[in-house]
């Protein structure tokens, strides 16, 4: 198992890194995942760069440095990367049972929120609802993912609530081994931030992904 894997797996659990103030570099877990994972005084960045070029850009007793911009154009120019956002990381159990809501999967691999879903992960499963949809996949360093997306005319109404909750449940009947399913969620995004804690996950870390250039 990567190394990122086995923290990822055990921060799920509850079982975080120390609060060291220190900065973990590992290899990439695959050629998509590269980016930073900052917890509580302990940051991962899983990119495939020199440690002494990380180093030299990282400040011992600054905290906030390698989710601070600076760092990641730096880390961007040096992967020929782009970041895609720097979001909240969430993670919940899984539940079981039916869905809160009747949901209906989508199997048409072109669907347009399906295709934006395959530049992230693998895996990918996606259910429509009256007025959004849900889908599951396999993100960085395999662990499983919950996005969700509310059309304009039913928002403000807690559907985003009942798509975060239906990801739990959807979880075990995809996959009944799984502890742990994750969210990440733009922190200006404060209906999904309410809807996901409201769905029972909880805040555990921030997140950057750089992502490759999308091939014309």
């Amino acid at each position: 198992m990567h190394e990122l894997s086995r923290l990822l797996e055990a921060a799920g659990r509850g079982d975080f890194p120390a609060a060291d103030g220190s900065v973990r570099l590992t290899v990439q877990p695959s050629p998509r995942d590269c980016g930073v994972i900052a917890f509580t005084a302990h940051s991962v960045v899983f990119a495939d760069v020199d440690h002494e070029w990380l180093r030299g850009l990282l400040p011992a007793d600054d905290l906030s440095a390698p989710l601070h911009p600076r760092f990641l154009r730096a880390l961007e120019e040096r992967t020929g990367r782009r970041v895609d956002n720097v979001d909240m990381l969430l993670t919940a159990g899984p539940l079981t049972g039916p869905p809160p809501l009747p949901l209906t999967e989508l199997t048409d691999r072109g669907h347009p929120r399906v295709r934006r879903a395959l530049r992230h992960r693998d895996d990918v499963r996606v259910w429509e609802a009256d007025g959004g949809v849900v889908l599951l996949g396999r993100g960085v360093a395999g662990r499983w993912e919950v996005a969700g997306e509310v059309d304009p005319g039913h928002r403000g109404a807690g559907l985003g609530r009942l798509l975060a909750l239906a990801g739990r449940h959807l979880l075990t009947a995809v996959d009944g081994a799984a502890h742990t399913l994750w969210a990440q969620v733009a922190p200006g995004n404060a209906a999904s931030v309410r809807a996901s804690l409201a769905a029972g996950f909880r805040p555990v870390g921030a997140e950057a992904l750089l992502m490759q250039p999308e091939r014309p």
